[in-house]
């Protein structure tokens, strides 16, 4: 089979691999479809610590291809989302319903403790437990599962109440994602903050009120005055100086969601009497989780969040590299990889 290997930063591998087989409790899962993220990108540009070499690769959907010995509840031909976290399911964490926060998480092609073989490659083998069944929803919006998994994840974090006043700092993919999930959640009013125009219509588009260009005006003064008081600000770029701008942007009670991956030693400016004196919150999210991975199925099968709009390019394996040089460039939206092709 084919299979994309990451062997150092910016080295990319296409090769020929023996065929997985599954073990008594995985699937062997034929992969459609697997989408592009910007944990790929930091893994492949050397910015995220990983032991090469990796197969990345984590949004994904396919078929299954064969199961093993003591799988009873699928079987070939099954056509699924795969979630690819996979917790131990016995530590704290685990017993407490947050999976994503493992203390010895494995993950398929992502960001983990462990990392195996992800699904930038034509077949990878899956936990039983890992795939949420999908029914006739086409395989692109399948694969939309986890990252949308992710998004729901963050917005449980912050506690929203509907109506309340949201801002989402970043409109790349995941925050386009943000935007949508934030409708569908109960948010009242939803502003964009994002340099580039073509995003900042997509993100009208899809459900944002209003949008504004930080680079032209100046954000707080701008959303300010577009909206009055921001309950809640969510960054989605990864920025320590657009973490303590979402930050600034909420005043007192409100909340900062860090969505965003940031540099693992980058540290923000703060005030801690803020936070005790005005009750403000900055939370993070990490991950997602079996609940909400299961909950994005569920959004998606029922057409909640707009797919077409967000995907912009499209590649077989031989595609990555033109994919990640176009997301440091900030080309388009969402990518994704056909491993068949």
């Amino acid at each position: 089979m084919k299979t994309v290997t990451l062997t150092d930063a910016h080295c990319i591998e296409i090769g020929e691999t023996e065929r997985p087989e599954p073990s008594s409790d995985e699937l062997l899962v034929e992969i459609n479809i697997c989408g592009i993220c910007t944990t790929d990108l930091h893994m492949y540009s050397g910015n995220l610590s990983v032991d090469y070499p990796m197969v990345p690769g984590h949004e994904s959907a396919g078929e299954v291809a064969s199961v093993g010995e003591d799988v009873d509840d699928f079987q070939t031909g099954d056509r699924v989302a795969i979630n690819p976290s996979i917790p131990c399911h016995e530590c704290r964490a685990c017993k407490s319903g947050r999976e994503n926060l493992c203390y010895d998480l494995t993950s398929i092609g992502g960001a983990a403790k462990h990392i195996i073989d992800g699904a930038f490659s034509e077949y990878v083998t899956v936990p039983v437990g890992n795939v949420e069944r999908i029914g006739d929803l086409d395989y692109r919006t399948a694969s939309f599962a986890e990252p949308l998994g992710c998004v729901i994840n963050g917005i449980d974090q912050i506690d929203l109440t509907s109506g309340e006043t949201v801002v989402v700092v970043g409109g790349g993919f995941i925050g386009q994602l943000l935007v949508q999930t934030l409708r569908v959640s109960g948010a009242g009013t939803i502003v964009l903050s994002e340099p580039v125009a073509e995003r900042r219509e997509i993100g009208l588009k899809v459900g944002a009120d209003h949008a504004v260009d930080p680079t032209d005006e100046d954000p707080e003064a701008a959303i300010s005055d577009l909206v009055g008081e921001v309950d809640v600000a969510i960054e989605a770029v990864g920025l320590p100086e657009t973490i303590e701008q979402a930050h600034a942007l909420t005043g007192p009670g409100g909340r900062t969601l860090v969505f965003g991956v940031p540099p693992e030693d980058a540290t923000v400016e703060i005030s801690p009497f803020d936070l005790f004196f005005e009750e403000r919150e900055v939370v993070g999210s990490y991950s997602l989780t079996p609940n909400t991975f299961a909950r994005a199925v569920t959004l998606l099968q029922n057409d909640r969040i707009d797919v077409n709009t967000l995907v912009t390019d499209e590649f077989g394996l031989g595609g990555l590299e033109t994919a990640f040089e176009q997301m440091e460039s900030r080309e388009g939206l969402k990518k994704v990889v056909y491993p068949n092709q």
